[in-house]
């Protein structure tokens, strides 16, 4: 079965304490490539303006990025904060780069972050996964809006 693409819109942030900026780059530059529109938060973006723009804004999927090493502490904090709102329960979720300070891949923090309601942890920035995460989760959507469109076509 083949799966329909879209174009997602897709929120690009880094966490609340992580002042980076080149990594957000790459990630639109990255996300752009692949045909989907990027709404751009910028560094050390605090819980209230996340959520805030995710309300706003409607996003098909947030990408929180961490450079600093406090990708775990403050992502189980966004992430936590996040879910608490009935509105923005579903909505898929992702973070990536250094989820820790100690430099090495941390399978226990990926799965708290996952356990938390994160959709998909990619440590250390994996660049394949997080493209193929990209193309499935456009087809996904995509199968959906289609499926939606007819059923309002016969209905």
């Amino acid at each position: 079965m083949v799966l329909s693409q879209c174009e997602l819109t897709v929120l690009v942030t880094s966490t609340r304490s992580d002042s980076h900026n080149w990594n957000l780059v790459f990630l639109q530059l990255l996300i752009e490539e692949l045909g989907h529109r990027v709404i751009g938060l910028g560094p050390c973006v605090p819980d209230d303006l996340l959520i805030e723009e995710c309300r706003a804004s409607r996003p098909d999927l947030v990408v929180m990025s961490s450079v600093n090493g406090h990708g775990y502490r403050d992502g189980l904090g966004a992430i936590t904060r996040l879910r608490r709102e009935p509105s923005l329960a579903e909505l898929p979720v992702v973070i990536g780069g250094k989820l820790g300070v100690t430099g090495a891949p941390d399978t226990d923090a990926a799965l708290g972050l996952l356990d938390a309601g994160f959709t998909a942890v990619f440590d250390d920035g994996n660049v394949a996964a997080f493209r193929e995460f990209m193309t499935l989760l456009a087809g996904r959507l995509g199968q959906e809006r289609d499926i939606a469109r007819r059923n309002r076509v016969t209905a």
